[in-house]
């Protein structure tokens, strides 16, 4: 069953995140999906997230679909204009893809091409309401297309410091939903118990909202985003179960598989990011049960 088809069944999904590499060397890439094949329900691929140069989105979610795996890619409105975007859209259909994931691109002075221009042609709610434009039959300008794609869209929700943010935030998503996004990604969990407050927020939307889980690949990274990601709630506990740790590599696998565990019941899905560390996907879906 596909992933749109479980999702709108009400099944409960498992996605997990590759990143494409930084060349042309597909062998890792290729093997970590082979890795995981049966156990997720879809890999997620970023088109170079972080401001980071990588093969692009496009060419990733086709070497997944080769492996048997189902592909969803991120669509930026940072790097094309809107005729790029429109014709990176229907290559994706024309070449098996039919999982849109429209996201916010992030600043190119964190990137490793800093000096960049970034594009901005549309917003996320410009993107969306194109592909749906695209689905109709039409481009952007009016014209009409010789055969239209189909797709399954999604959108990511930011992360909220206050409750401020997190009003606007909400807001946005709503006007993404109307756009056409079909279901919404959120930003990493550290807290269960937070988040079921943010859930109630959010679930009133009418999509399924798809949580993600992030690996803590050491205390480093766990204190790091504890004090510079606003609204990341990872706790004091959770920083001294891991400093605590005899093993703290495989401390994270063990939060983050229990993370997934105690989510399963309250969502209709998950996507678990380990940024590098593909090879452990399997072993936190272990921890969670799946």
């Amino acid at each position: 069953m596909s992933f749109q088809k479980r999702l709108q069944a009400k099944e409960f999904v498992v996605l997990a995140e590759m990143h494409t590499p930084k060349g042309v060397n597909i062998s890792r890439l290729v093997n970590d999906a082979r890795r995981i094949k049966g156990r997720v329900d879809a890999i997620v691929v970023p088109d170079m997230d972080n401001g980071i140069m990588r093969m692009n989105a496009l060419a990733g979610g086709v070497l997944m679909q080769q492996q048997g795996v189902e592909a969803i890619i991120h669509l930026y409105c940072r790097d094309r204009n809107r005729m790029a975007l429109q014709g990176d859209i229907l290559a994706a259909h024309v070449l098996g893809i039919h999982n849109l994931l429209v996201v916010r691109g992030e600043e190119m002075s964190q990137g490793d091409h800093s000096e960049a221009k970034a594009v901005d042609d549309v917003d996320e709610c410009g993107l969306l309401g194109a592909i749906g434009t695209l689905q109709k039959g039409k481009d952007m300008a009016g014209f009409d297309l010789d055969g239209a794609p189909t797709f399954f869209s999604g959108a990511s929700l930011a992360p909220c410091a206050d409750e401020a943010a997190l009003e606007r935030e909400v807001a946005f998503a709503a006007k993404k939903v109307a756009a056409g996004a079909r279901w919404l990604l959120t930003p990493p969990v550290y807290d269960v118990a937070r988040f079921a407050a943010f859930y109630e927020r959010v679930k009133g939307l009418g999509v399924p909202v798809v949580p993600t889980v992030f690996l803590l690949k050491s205390l480093a990274i766990a204190q790091y985003i504890a004090n510079s990601e606003p609204g990341a709630n990872i706790s004091d506990e959770l920083i001294r179960r891991i400093r605590k740790s005899s093993d703290r590599e495989q401390e994270g696998i063990h939060i983050a598989g229990e993370t997934v565990a105690a989510l399963k019941p309250m969502v209709q899905g998950v996507l678990v990011q380990t940024l590098g560390w593909e090879h452990k996907l399997p072993a936190i879906l272990d921890v969670a049960g799946l």
